[in-house]
């Protein structure tokens, strides 16, 4: 297939994007090449020639619009986005302008393309945009987020993604986009940028830093490995029906200490600290997230039993790679920490 990415250069984009060339597939890769944004990813295909990249913003209608009637793309997956809640803590204006008002100008221009397609080309055409389970809020000590719970987005970021999930749905039943939305829950694996909870926690081990924790660490959360985020992205859109949201999860519920106990005991089998002592002694609890939610569960049944897909990797698969990844490639996360982030606390408003 030929498909235009946006964000393409991002965690989930980049991964994506580096399976679709692997698998055959053309892409042509939008990216703005924000803080989260990093070419580096994309190194392995930097001369591949069915990889086209464009830097670029998803606001920009007419750039968009001349890449689709440049390349006839059979797809769009829009995975750009501003999305580190403790960032839309303290600037929420930016996750406004891009993941509302940016997906806005992205579903006009795909629309104007759409109409043009004639037969197979317009029917099979498809636009996926992936979001997140934050959009549903938070949840108590039981129960899952299934495909019918009720929006209720507690931070700037999770609402910005609500906003941009209903543009998309107005867009399939207004003007009959075909569309296709998935709510993934947390993702880790390589080409993470480092603010988010697990590869933070990495760098901080290996600097022999403090790991801080927010709260009493008991926030729960669905862990999910981006490969097989990517495998069940490539099944919506393959076989997903039009107008449909599946969700997408790891069945791997963890505490974030948890987390943070898992990754200490890795290094410490791989990369031992040279006083001998274990990195749980960096743990360090801080005051907690505002607005933190409490528990993320993702009912992923409905993309199972209508699609065949489901999980490969366990959580204690997905961590080790995930740790032996970023213990392969210190040069990249260096190339990373040497732009404006340097592993400091956001969001504490």
């Amino acid at each position: 297939m030929k498909l235009l990415v946006t964000g393409g250069a991002g965690f989930i984009g980049g991964n994506f994007v580096l399976d679709a060339i692997a698998s055959g597939d053309e892409i042509i890769n939008l990216d703005a090449l924000t803080y989260a944004g990093n070419r580096d990813t994309l190194a392995a295909i930097e001369n591949d020639p069915n990889h086209v990249f464009v830097h670029g913003d998803i606001g920009d209608r007419a750039l968009v619009a001349a890449l689709l009637a440049e390349h006839r793309p059979d797809a769009v997956l829009n995975f750009a986005a501003e999305s580190h809640v403790d960032r839309s803590i303290d600037g929420p204006a930016a996750f406004i302008q891009t993941n509302v008002v940016g997906t806005l100008a992205l579903l006009e221009a795909v629309r104007d393309y759409w109409k043009t397609l004639e037969g197979a080309a317009r029917e099979n055409f498809r636009f996926l945009h992936v979001s997140t389970d934050e959009v549903y809020g938070t949840l108590g000590a039981t129960g899952k987020f299934t495909e019918t719970t009720a929006y209720a987005p507690n931070s700037p970021y999770s609402a910005s993604k609500a906003a941009s999930d209903h543009l998309v749905r107005a867009f399939h039943h207004t003007y009959g986009l075909p569309v296709l939305t998935t709510h993934c829950s947390n993702n880790y694996g390589p080409y993470h940028f480092p603010e988010k909870l697990i590869p933070l926690v990495i760098a901080k081990a290996l600097a022999g830093a403090p790991l801080p924790v927010y709260g009493d660490g008991k926030q729960v959360r669905d862990w999910l490995f981006v490969t097989d985020h990517c495998e069940a992205l490539r099944t919506v859109l393959a076989r997903g029906r039009v107008g449909e949201t599946y969700n997408v999860g790891g069945n791997a519920e963890m505490e974030n200490i948890e987390v943070v106990k898992a990754i200490c005991a890795l290094l410490d089998a791989r990369r031992p600290r040279a006083d001998g002592q274990p990195r749980a002694v960096q743990i360090t609890h801080v005051a907690d997230r505002p607005g933190h939610d409490r528990r993320y569960a993702i009912d992923a049944s409905k993309l199972r039993d209508e699609l065949g897909w489901q999980p490969q990797y366990s959580f204690e698969q997905g961590i080790a790679a995930t740790v032996d990844w970023y213990l392969d490639n210190q040069p990249w996360v260096q190339r990373v920490l040497d732009g404006s982030y340097r592993l400091e606390r956001m969001g504490t408003a």
